[in-house]
């Protein structure tokens, strides 16, 4: 059965710090919800408030319902898989699955159903005699991932869990992690600074920065419709690129919307813009993979010089220079013969730009 999660103005304070600061928050039964920011934002701090190895400063902590705030940790039907395998050397891996359930009295048989049940799951049923130390490190996740599945919860909760692996073997987890959200129906929660696991794992990414939630919504839409400058540089890879511009003229007669002066040069917004922005300095956002080089769709963005070029085989990325010494990074489909120093032209689709005033909040049409 799953289980719904939410956090009404929720406070951590160490002293005079804020480390979180009224964070209100709703999860629901089912859903694979991925915390993302970058160090320091407070996402492990508030995953450890949810499981109770924080103590919550103020606000309200409600599991199903039922306020959690003094609840014991071993009473909020949680299981947390840690960055640190943490198993148990000396122990075999049915051991070290066993060993949980053996602490809390179990039977021998119903120890046996769940740890031969967990092992099918992650396949690592062929493994349960031997010792960590004959594991590989995505074999001794999957391991620590079972030790939390034998207990069956209600909640998952996973703190940074494929740090310690190579980029091959992440890849693989994240695919079998999703597995295995869809096999059990748990509601889960993923903590990462890897914008790239939240983007390919997650139904819900709440993105931090310094205690508070910056936006919370579906991957795509986060994506698409940044709230603010500081989620549209952080969702994305690459980054966003981020250019200064003012409005130069709004909607004319024809209702062909706002002109921007960018990188110097008169970039049609084709939609009409406050009159208010007049004379603001503004950000224009372009993602990478959202510039052409040459050809005749979409506006001409300036003429630059590349500084950089990177073959990825499917993919070329260009590292460019504008006329006011601005870098940005263009991705392109595809193998393009492109050198050191050549003049490109750039165009982009007005459509998919952004902007974003002087506070950084995205401008909606």
């Amino acid at each position: 059965m799953s289980t719904s999660i939410q956090l009404n103005k929720v406070v951590k304070a160490y002293g005079p710090l804020r480390a979180i600061k009224g964070i209100d928050l709703s999860i629901e039964p089912g859903e694979f919800t991925v915390f993302v920011g970058p160090s320091g934002c407070g996402k492990s701090t508030l995953l450890r408030m949810i499981a109770g190895l924080e103590e919550i400063s103020d606000g309200d902590l409600l599991i199903d319902g039922e306020r959690m705030n003094e609840v014991a940790p071993s009473r909020r039907g949680i299981a947390m898989v840690f960055q640190s395998y943490a198993l148990y050397p000396h122990m075999s891996v049915y051991k070290n699955l066993a060993f949980g359930l053996e602490t809390m009295g179990a039977k021998k048989d119903e120890i046996d159903r769940k740890v031969r049940h967990a092992a099918e799951i992650l396949k690592i049923d062929s493994y349960l005699q031997r010792r960590p130390k004959a594991l590989s490190g995505g074999q001794r996740q999957r391991v620590a991932i079972g030790r939390a599945i034998v207990r069956e919860p209600r909640i998952f909760l996973f703190d940074e869990p494929l740090s310690n692996l190579d980029a091959e073997l992440r890849v693989q987890m994240r695919v079998e992690l999703s597995r295995l959200h869809q096999q059990l129906g748990n509601t889960m929660i993923y903590v990462t600074h890897d914008q790239v696991e939240a983007m390919t794992m997650a139904d819900k990414i709440v993105v931090l920065r310094d205690g508070q939630v910056m936006q919370v919504g579906k991957p795509l839409d986060l994506y698409n419709r940044p709230a603010n400058q500081f989620v549209a540089g952080f969702i994305g890879s690459p980054k966003m690129n981020f250019l200064p511009a003012k409005l130069a003229g709004n909607a004319g007669a024809a209702g062909e919307g706002a002109t921007l002066e960018v990188a110097g040069t008169s970039l049609p917004f084709g939609r009409a813009l406050p009159p208010a922005l007049a004379g603001e300095a503004l950000t224009f956002g372009v993602r990478p993979e959202h510039i052409t080089v040459g050809g005749e769709a979409g506006v001409f963005l300036g003429e630059v010089e590349v500084q950089l070029v990177e073959h990825l085989g499917g993919q070329t990325v260009l590292y460019v220079s504008t006329k006011g010494g601005e870098m940005l990074t263009v991705v392109i489909d595809g193998q393009m013969r492109v050198t050191h120093g050549e003049k490109v032209a750039l165009r982009v689709d007005p459509a998919l730009c952004h902007l974003f005033n002087a506070e950084g909040l995205a401008i909606a049409a």
